[in-house]
């Protein structure tokens, strides 16, 4: 019996569905894949996990006592998007100094195309959902005219079905166009300023190496 209500709002869910069309599905689809994308972005691009503090503060301790090595370098960097660059350069700094600042950069670029990861498909959607239920809205009006065309004005009942489809596939486009546009927008603004954290800390590391040198 505690299962009644959920069946009734499954029910209801299946019927706004087919209420809407085919065009639902696509939709629909939108809706689960931005979902996806939130969910994994707002995990991934947290500050501890893309710029951990004291990290940069490990980094100048290891130089200052000399306990940089390989094994060291690589765990850098498995650890952070910040790790990663900061490994490049202190790699490169061991292997060939006067390539470290390319290094560094290269390494950067890497990580902030990372960091972007999904959100070309999430910008996409947050275009295309409110089209499709633009879409929606054509079909459903031309349904309208063609009852008015074949059976005239006399049955309201096909007129509103008409209109009905039309406005949930509105309503469901902008629905889903909507929070995936403005996620969007949150996540460009949140990577942009975690790259300027990153160059910070990367010339940050580029000075020290500089200062290490002509000691």
């Amino acid at each position: 019996m505690a299962h009644i209500p959920y069946l009734g709002l499954v029910d209801s869910v299946l019927e706004f569905l087919r209420s809407g069309g085919w065009l639902m599905l696509p939709i629909l689809a939108c809706s689960i894949i931005s979902l996806a994308i939130i969910i994994e972005r707002s995990f991934a691009l947290r500050r501890s996990v893309v710029v951990p503090s004291g990290l940069s503060a490990d980094v100048d301790r290891a130089i200052s006592e000399g306990q940089l090595d390989v094994d060291r370098i690589a765990s850098l960097r498995r650890g952070s998007a910040l790790g990663q660059v900061l490994a490049a350069g202190l790699a490169t700094a061991q292997s060939n100094p006067s390539r470290v600042q390319e290094a560094v950069e290269e390494a950067g670029r890497h990580v902030v195309h990372g960091l972007e990861r999904y959100l070309n498909a999430l910008g996409t959607i947050a275009a295309t959902t409110p089209l499709l239920g633009l879409l929606g809205t054509v079909i459903g009006m031309i349904k309208v005219f063609a009852a008015i065309t074949t059976s005239g004005v006399g049955d309201p009942q096909v007129l509103a079905g008409g209109i009905y489809e039309a406005l949930i596939t509105t309503a469901a486009g902008l629905s889903i166009g909507i929070p995936s546009l403005m996620f969007h927008r949150y996540f460009r603004g949140r990577i942009n300023e975690l790259t300027v954290e990153i160059e910070q800390q990367a010339l940050r590391l580029l000075d020290l190496l500089r200062q290490r040198k002509h000691q």
